[in-house]
């Protein structure tokens, strides 16, 4: 008996929210214990591969390492696109969390979805969260985890919206008594905004800079509009010279970074158009009193909550803490029996 009550509060249990760019784990009873980048760096020696780092140290390394590294991100636009370094990845990421084990006892996970993902992208997340070391895998739809983690009524029979934007894919999503009524994705995140800066600056600057760079350049200087006075902020940035091959410094404008950013930032506003044309007419009704509830890091570019306000004429609110708002609601869903319907095992 003792041991049954260590055990629980001794809980391995854990909510995984496997992102594109960052992985952040919930542990029951803990709460969110860690929040690193989905990277790994895989090190060959004579033909024999292994894991030189995972996470904070990995992302260090990206576009800086040697012949013999590489610096692999397992996941894009959602899903995984290399099983076995994410397989790899989440095992380190549980034996980070949980270190050396002194019990036999795996643990339950819990991970969350893209709500386009197919069953074979699903499958492939569920063996790889298996493969180490799981005892049972649940899977969480993103949009729902989102909207729990926002603390969104979605176990009411009201109607709301939540627009979860990741490094990958924004979700969008109509939500309503535990379940989706409708729900889009598209296939536009940060990674999407960070090619259109590093696009725009070696189209119009001859510059060539690296994802890094451009993560950067859209979290210090980011907008999702124009700027009032037509010029904005300005920040420096190094890269190569293509025309003459060395490195070189140049500044650019936040106005320059808002056009370079029109594309991805459309393409966000037309998926939540359309979430909207296919809302049934007692729910879009609610939206008009819910509002949009924006989550995700992408919810941290400036000007994004007004571009969407302005495209629907909807009142939109950001989260509490966007960046942790799906980790939140896949640990939430974890622990309280009200959520446990939400959750799929396929």
């Amino acid at each position: 008996m003792f041991l049954q009550r260590y055990f629980k509060f001794m809980s391995h249990d854990m909510a995984i929210d496997l992102g594109t760019a960052n992985t952040v784990v919930y542990v029951r009873g803990r709460g969110i214990v860690l929040n690193e980048p989905s990277v790994v760096a895989i090190e060959t020696i004579n033909g024999v591969k292994r894991v030189r780092a995972v996470g904070d140290d990995a992302k260090l390394m990206m576009g800086k390492t040697p012949g013999s590294i590489e610096a692999i991100r397992p996941l894009r636009d959602g899903v995984i696109a290399d099983i076995d370094v994410a397989e790899q990845m989440i095992k380190h990421f549980i034996q980070k969390v949980h270190g050396p084990r002194r019990f036999p006892r795996w643990p339950e996970i819990v991970i969350c979805v893209p709500s386009g993902s197919t069953s074979v992208e699903r499958r492939a997340i569920r063996d790889a969260a298996s493969n180490a070391g799981a005892s049972q895998v649940w899977l969480i739809e993103e949009p729902m985890a989102a909207a729990i983690g926002a603390g969104m009524p979605v176990t009411e029979p009201i109607g709301s919206m939540v627009v979860d934007i990741g490094g990958g894919t924004t979700e969008v999503a109509v939500l309503s008594l535990r379940g989706l009524a409708y729900t889009t994705s598209v296939r536009v995140g940060g990674d999407k905004m960070d090619e259109a800066i590093g696009s725009y600056v070696r189209r119009n600057h001859n510059l060539l800079i690296g994802e890094a760079t451009a993560e950067r350049i859209k979290q210090e200087v980011g907008v999702a509009k124009m700027p009032a006075d037509g010029k904005g902020e300005t920040i420096h940035i190094k890269g190569r010279d293509l025309v003459n091959g060395v490195p070189k410094e140049i500044t650019i404008t936040q106005a320059q970074i808002a056009e370079a950013l029109t594309e991805p930032v459309s393409a966000i506003v037309e998926g939540v158009r359309i979430a909207l044309e296919n809302t049934a007419p007692e729910l879009a009704a609610d939206i008009v009193d819910q509002g949009i509830v924006l989550t995700g890091g992408g919810a941290l570019l400036t000007g994004i909550d007004e571009v969407l306000r302005e495209a629907t004429g909807l009142p939109v609110s950001i989260a509490d803490d966007p960046l942790t708002c799906v980790a939140l609601g896949t640990g939430r869903a974890l622990e309280d029996p009200v959520f446990r319907g939400v959750l799929q095992t396929a």
